[in-house]
C-alpha cells in the first residue's frame, strides 16, 4: 500500500448544483482542502457554490506541470484537467515559449482568454493541433464566465499586447526591420544526405543587435512555382485584385500554402455537394475519411476537389496567414557586430509524387539573392542564454543544425575572453561531410577557447551512435564539470534526442554521482529549476 496515495475526492458540490462538471470538479478540489482531517463537511447550497465560484472561479496554484516540449498533447490536456480556462489554452500550445506567436505560451493563452487576442493560429509550432484545441476551448469563454480570466488577468493581457504591437522597432514580429541578404554557404560536403547553409545577414542598417541564444525571424515568401500551379488550378489571371493586391502577390508573401486550415475544408463544403460536401465537413471537423488528411496542403486540397473552384477573394479569406519563422542564432554579436548567421536544414521531401519543401528553410537556401532586402526581426529567449558569471562553465549538447547557439556561445566566450571552461558535443550522420564548422572548432580547441568536442557519428558504422551515447562513455568527467557547477545547455530535436540526453544525465548522475534513480531524477530537476541545465529544443 503507498501510504502517499491520495484519499478518495470528496463530493461537497452536489451533482444536482447548477454547474459544469469542469466547475464542480473545481470546487470539490478546493473545498477539499479545507476539510478537516475527520472529513466532517457540510453539503454546499447552489447559491453558496455559486457565490464562491463567483469569487474565485480562476484561482489557479501557477503551476504549469504540462509546460514540457516533449508531452503530447493528450498529456499536456491531461494534466490541466480541471484548472481555469486560461491554463487549458496554455497547455494546448506547443509549450516551446518560442515567441514566434509574438507571445510566451503563458501570456499568449491569457491574451486568447481574455480577448485581447482574437487570432487562434499564432502557435506555428503546435500547428493545426494546437488551432484546433484552441478554437474548441475558446467557444468555451462565454459558456463558463465564472472561470474566466479575472478583469485583472485581463487587463495586463491587453496591456500586453498593446504593448508589443507598439515595441522597439525589430523586437518582435509585430514591428519587423528590412535587413540584408549578405551569402550562404553549403556546410556539408559531397555524399551527404542533409542539405545545411550558414546563412549571413547584415544588421547595421537597421542597427539590430542581439545576444546569444537570441532567436531570429524571417518573413519568408512562398516558391513562384507553387504559387502559379495554385492560380492556375483556380482557373483565374495571376492579376486578378485582391484588397489592392494582385493574386499572385497575396499567394507570395501574405498566406500559407501549407497545411491546409480546417476553414479550407469549410469552404469546400458551402461550395460543394454530395460526396464531396461529405467529406469536406469532415475534414473540417478534424476527420479523415480517406485516410490523407496529414497530408493536404493547399494545394492537394484543390487536387483532392479538383472539379470545385472556390472564388479567389473567398479562397483567400479561407487560408491562413504566413507566419514568420524563428532560428536560433549562431553568431555573436560582440563577435562580428552589426552581422548575424544561422545554420539553416533546407527542408525537401516527397509525397506520392509531389515535392513539398518548407517554405522559409527552402526560401534562405535558394530563392534569396545577395543584396536583397527581407524583414525580420530578434526574439528574445525566454531562459536559454549564457550564464552571468564568465567563469562558469559550460556543457552544450547540440547534433545537426542544434550546434547554432553553441557555435554563438563559443564565438561570444572567445570574443569576451571568458575564463570558463567549455565543452561541446556535437553529432550528425557521417564524420568526412556532416561536421559542421570543423575547422572553426578545431582551431578552438587548439586555441584553449573549446576545451572539449566530443563528436558522435551515426552512420559512420553499421551501429548507430549518438550524442546521448558519447555521454555516457565520458559520464566521469561530465559529473566532475557538473560538480563543479557547470551550465548544461540542449538544443535540438524535442522528440527523442531531448528526451535521451536527459535520460543520459539522469543515468550518469546516479552512476556517478552515487544516488537512486529518483535522487538522480531529482537532481536533474533541481538543476533545471536553478536554471543550470537549458533547452532550446522544437
Amino acid at each position: 500500500m503507498n501510504k502517499f496515495a491520495s484519499p478518495p475526492p470528496i463530493d461537497i458540490v452536489p451533482e444536482t448544483a447548477p454547474f459544469s462538471e469542469e466547475q464542480r470538479s473545481w470546487l470539490n478540489g478546493f473545498f477539499a482542502g479545507l476539510v478537516s482531517l475527520d472529513n466532517t463537511v457540510t453539503a454546499l447550497s447552489p447559491e453558496q457554490g455559486a457565490a464562491v465560484m463567483k469569487g474565485q472561479g480562476d484561482s489557479d496554484d501557477g503551476e504549469a506541470p504540462w509546460h514540457d516540449q516533449t508531452m503530447p498533447m493528450p498529456e499536456r490536456m491531461k494534466l490541466a484537467e480541471g484548472r481555469p480556462l486560461r491554463r487549458k489554452m496554455m497547455a494546448a500550445m506547443a509549450q516551446q515559449d518560442c515567441g514566434q506567436c509574438g507571445y510566451n505560451c503563458n501570456d499568449y493563452s491569457d491574451a486568447i482568454a481574455s480577448k485581447a487576442e482574437a487570432r487562434l493560429n499564432l502557435c506555428v509550432p503546435g500547428g493545426k493541433e494546437t488551432a484546433r484545441m484552441l478554437k474548441s476551448l475558446y467557444e468555451e469563454i462565454d459558456k463558463v464566465p465564472a472561470i474566466a480570466p479575472s478583469s485583472a488577468v485581463k487587463t495586463d493581457a491587453a496591456e500586453s499586447a498593446s504593448a508589443k504591437m507598439a515595441g522597439e522597432r525589430g523586437r518582435s514580429r509585430d514591428n519587423p526591420v528590412d535587413a540584408v541578404f549578405l551569402s550562404r554557404r553549403l556546410l556539408n560536403k559531397a555524399g551527404s544526405e542533409k542539405e545545411t547553409w550558414h546563412i549571413e545577414f547584415d544588421l547595421s542598417g537597421p542597427g539590430l543587435d542581439y545576444i546569444v541564444g537570441d532567436s531570429f525571424g524571417i518573413f519568408a515568401r512562398n516558391d513562384l512555382g507553387h504559387v502559379d500551379q495554385i492560380i492556375a488550378m483556380l482557373g483565374v489571371s495571376h492579376t486578378t485584385e485582391i484588397k489592392g493586391k494582385t493574386l499572385r502577390e497575396v499567394l507570395l508573401e501574405d498566406v500559407s500554402l501549407a497545411p491546409a486550415p480546417d476553414t479550407l475544408f469549410e469552404l469546400m463544403s458551402f461550395i460543394s455537394g454530395g460526396a464531396l460536401r461529405e467529406k469536406a465537413t469532415a475534414l473540417a471537423k478534424g476527420e479523415d475519411p480517406d485516410g490523407d488528411a496529414a497530408n493536404l496542403d493547399v494545394m492537394a486540397t484543390l487536387q483532392k476537389f479538383s472539379g470545385v473552384r472556390p472564388h479567389p477573394e473567398a479562397f483567400i479569406e479561407a487560408l491562413e496567414p504566413l507566419q514568420p519563422r524563428l532560428y536560433s542564432i549562431s553568431s555573436s554579436h560582440n563577435a562580428t557586430p552589426g552581422r548575424l548567421s544561422l545554420t539553416v536544414d533546407a527542408v525537401r521531401y516527397v509525397i506520392g509524387k509531389r515535392k513539398r519543401i518548407g517554405v522559409a528553410s527552402t526560401f534562405l537556401a535558394e530563392r534569396i539573392n545577395p543584396g536583397d532586402r527581407l524583414k525580420v526581426y530578434v526574439q528574445k529567449a525566454h531562459g536559454f542564454g549564457l550564464p552571468a558569471d564568465p567563469n562558469i562553465p559550460v556543457i552544450m549538447i547540440g547534433p545537426g543544425t542544434g550546434v547554432a547557439p553553441f557555435r554563438a556561445f563559443l564565438h561570444d566566450r572567445q570574443a569576451t575572453k571568458a575564463p570558463g571552461r567549455n565543452w561541446l558535443f556535437f553529432g550528425h550522420q557521417r564524420s568526412d561531410c556532416d561536421f559542421f564548422y570543423a575547422d572553426e572548432l578545431n582551431a578552438m580547441k587548439a586555441s584553449g577557447v573549446l576545451n572539449r568536442l566530443s563528436l558522435a557519428w551515426s552512420r559512420d558504422t553499421g551501429e548507430k551512435f549518438y550524442v546521448q551515447d558519447r555521454m555516457r562513455e565520458v559520464g566521469r568527467e561530465l559529473w566532475s564539470w557538473l560538480a563543479d557547477g557547470a551550465h548544461v545547455y540542449v538544443c535540438g530535436d524535442a522528440k527523442r534526442m531531448a528526451k535521451d540526453v536527459e535520460r543520459a544525465l539522469v543515468d550518469i548522475a546516479a552512476q556517478f554521482g552515487a544516488r537512486t534513480t529518483d535522487e538522480a531524477v531529482a537532481f536533474v530537476a533541481d538543476l533545471k529549476k536553478k536554471g543550470r541545465y537549458q533547452q532550446d529544443v522544437y
